[in-house]
């Protein structure tokens, strides 16, 4: 009797290319509109992160936990337009609050009653804003972030971290193969959860040339890593000896907690940047800290201006209150905990398999060193980090892309939508059910190719 095979790198490839083709067999509407779409947009695409391969999936309509496509097939959505659709995609709450603001017309050029009623909402609940402004995106509240500390301090150096992710213009990741955007700020890139290298780093600096230390609590798009106490503490302690401000880009991270992940650090930023959910699920952003620096806004006698015509856009003020009223400290960690026990259940399965040990899970960004059979720090070939409601599905090792490409597809066939890069954020309409549905499937996956995925 012969034995049995284990698979290789060109089954793996053989796999997936047979996923794609299956794939491209259910899609032809997607497919037919992505075609059509690259005559207007470069390659089809108006925003990078919904680029999948082999082609993206469009989307026709979006209701409570689901997505259905042109082409009729309906997916539980694990996505939650990373972390933007924290209420579902048709929550009553928010669809009324924005049928009441189409009743009285918009586009005012004028103040509107409702923006004290968010800045209070956002002031109260979390406790390091005494005031805030608003704008349209995360990336430009950072963006605005940035620009504060440097007009408040004088300085110019900007500290960010490797795989941190602050917009498009504000990014700490490198990669070989693409040029960066990044605004041309005197950024200065320090490694994450390394508090002795980052000590090391600030102290090297020019004296009195740090004006900012901007780093998110736990990375979001950078695999779902949380910072440790010791790391969030020492740039603290960075940020006030050296005059700088530090700022808590909360943009993803403040879901994980009634008043943000940051307040359950210990640390106490000088500015913090919100955006995504806080405008019920519309365009929105803020940022906000303590008194004295947001004062240099007053237009009654502040130096610094900042316009903008849809910082105050009706819509986005009724959704944001109505969305904030509507998760409640109960519903928050309530979808906190359904996705703690989700990644709990995911380590089991891959603990049963076997597939962890022999391995140490990453508490900082896996460099490609990592990625070797032989190196001390490897991690494991199949993982999951993540705080909360938020959490990323990663692979490593020489077939980390094709493996992180078929678990994507595999997910699809199984009904189920998620990043193709294995991030996932819950929504308030998900339940234990869906959960339960998805560790099923992805459990099939890990049967399938438990052997590759074990060092």
């Amino acid at each position: 009797m012969g034995s049995i095979s284990q698979p290789t790198t060109t089954d793996l490839v053989g796999a997936l290319e047979q996923a794609h083709a299956q794939y491209t067999k259910l899609n032809p509407k997607s497919l037919a509109t992505h075609e059509e779409a690259c005559n207007y947009l470069p390659g089809g695409n108006t925003r990078t992160v919904l680029h999948t391969t082999p082609f993206p999936l469009t989307i026709a309509s979006g209701k409570d936990a689901h997505l259905t496509t042109l082409d009729g097939q309906t997916y539980i959505d694990f996505l939650g337009e990373y972390t933007a659709g924290i209420y579902g995609h048709s929550h009553p709450v928010i669809k009324s609050a924005i049928e009441t603001t189409l009743q009285n017309g918009w586009n005012y050029g004028g103040h509107n009653a409702l923006e004290p009623q968010l800045a209070k909402i956002v002031c109260d609940r979390f406790p390091a804003i005494e005031l805030v402004r608003f704008v349209n995106s995360g990336t430009e509240a950072n963006m605005m972030a940035i620009a504060t500390a440097l007009a408040f301090t004088g300085r110019k150096k900007v500290l960010l971290f490797n795989k941190g992710y602050h917009g498009s213009t504000i990014s700490g990741r490198t990669a070989s193969d693409k040029m960066s955007i990044n605004l041309p700020h005197d950024f200065v890139v320090g490694t994450y959860n390394d508090a002795d290298g980052t000590e090391e780093l600030v102290t090297s600096l020019p004296k009195e040339s740090l004006a900012a230390i901007l780093v998110e609590p736990m990375l979001g798009s950078g695999g779902c890593l949380a910072g440790t106490s010791e790391f969030l503490h020492t740039l603290r302690r960075l940020a006030t000896s050296h005059g700088a401000l530090l700022i808590f880009d909360e943009v993803m991270t403040s879901r994980l907690n009634y008043h943000g992940l940051g307040s359950t650090t210990g640390v106490t930023p000088d500015l913090i940047t919100l955006g995504k959910w806080i405008g019920g699920g519309m365009s929105f952003g803020a940022f906000g800290g303590r008194r004295d620096i947001l004062q240099l806004y007053d237009p009654r006698h502040g130096k610094l201006e900042h316009p903008g015509t849809f910082n105050n856009n009706v819509f986005t003020m009724s959704a944001g209150i109505a969305g904030c009223q509507l998760l409640t400290a109960e519903k928050i960690n309530a979808l906190n905990a359904l996705g703690e026990s989700m990644r709990r259940k995911i380590e089991d399965v891959l603990s049963n398999k076997r597939i962890l040990e022999g391995t140490t899970l990453p508490s900082a960004p896996v460099t490609d060193e990592m990625h070797s059979a032989d190196h001390p720090h490897r991690p494991p070939r199949m993982f999951i980090k993540g705080v909360g409601s938020l959490m990323a599905i990663q692979f490593a090792g020489p077939d980390r892309d094709a493996l992180q490409g078929l678990f994507y597809h595999h997910m699809l066939q199984q009904g189920i939508n998620m990043a193709q890069r294995g991030f996932i954020a819950l929504n308030i309409m998900l339940t234990e059910n869906h959960v339960a549905e998805f560790v099923s499937a992805l459990e099939v996956f890990v049967g399938r190719w438990e052997d590759v995925l074990k060092w």
